[in-house]
């Protein structure tokens, strides 16, 4: 995939991952159980109740939902809208084929919350924004199933190339546990463990270094970073919805991807753009380094 294109699905998931952490973060609030609050470990997201998870697995094992993700293992993640060089048949005969199956476990996807940002007491470092699925094929290819809750039930409203979320709460776990979370606005994984806020990918370590920072620290970097750009700033009032460059992590390619980036990433993953209730959405990405 071209370094345009990681652009444009970094910048995709951003702007959903707003409209999906106002779909999902009231309700893992609510539902958490006893003893399960932020303040239990300093600057820990709400978890996600199991049972929410299990419901969220539950939907993305319907049998329409891995139709759809057969045909996205069929397209080789190229969307609908797009014509492929096969026939309707072929496309049919290949999405069965694929044989499409989960693997591991639903887990909840957090994004860096905008109370955080702003330095509001008691603010975790990070929400939960939807629960993701890796779903594989059998010719190994593999994908992530997003879903969110509506009401009392869940929903499934993107498929994305490749396994990220889950890999990376994965690799947390794995190298010590705490919780795995991302800053969209520069597409970063890092893992809060301990009081500090270690990298996961290479954008992390880009932004706090290989040994990670303090969340304290953390705090004071994302607050320079977007503190005067979250919902009620005069930045959002002026309808600013991006078009500012992150010095920490520069955008890579073109102008024009620079451009792109900044224009949907700015303040959307903090809540100024939401797409909640969005249908289904294709796409492809880069997969985990």
């Amino acid at each position: 995939m071209t370094e345009s294109n990681k652009a444009r699905r970094a910048a995709v998931t951003a702007l959903l991952a707003a409209g999906l952490a106002l779909a999902i973060a009231p309700t893992a609030q609510a539902d958490a159980p006893s003893g399960s609050a932020a303040g239990t470990t300093a600057g820990a997201p709400v978890p996600v109740p199991a049972a929410d998870l299990a419901r969220a697995r539950g939907a993305v094992q319907d049998p329409s939902v891995l139709d759809k993700v057969g045909h996205f293992f069929a397209r080789k993640g190229v969307p609908p809208t797009q014509q492929l060089t096969i026939g309707a048949a072929e496309e049919a005969k290949a999405a069965s084929a694929s044989a499409p199956r989960l693997a591991g476990d639903t887990v909840p996807v957090y994004t860096l919350d905008a109370g955080f940002v702003a330095g509001t007491p008691g603010a975790p470092v990070a929400k939960a924004a939807f629960t993701a699925s890796k779903v594989v094929a059998a010719d190994g290819q593999t994908a992530s199933v997003w879903t969110v809750r509506q009401g009392d039930t869940w929903r499934v409203v993107n498929i994305a190339s490749g396994g990220d979320e889950s890999d990376y709460a994965a690799k947390a776990a794995d190298a010590g546990g705490g919780t795995a979370f991302r800053e969209p606005q520069i597409n970063a994984w890092y893992v809060l463990r301990d009081g500090r806020v270690l990298p996961l990918d290479e954008e992390a370590r880009r932004s706090v270094g290989a040994g990670g920072v303090s969340l304290a620290a953390y705090q004071q970097l994302v607050h320079q970073r977007y503190g005067d750009k979250l919902p009620g700033s005069a930045y959002d009032r002026a309808g600013e919805g991006g078009g500012y460059q992150v010095d920490a992590a520069p955008a890579r390619g073109s102008a024009d991807t620079g451009s792109e980036l900044s224009a949907v990433t700015a303040a959307a993953a903090l809540g100024v753009t939401a797409l909640a209730g969005a249908g289904v959405v294709l796409r492809r990405r880069r997969g985990i380094r």
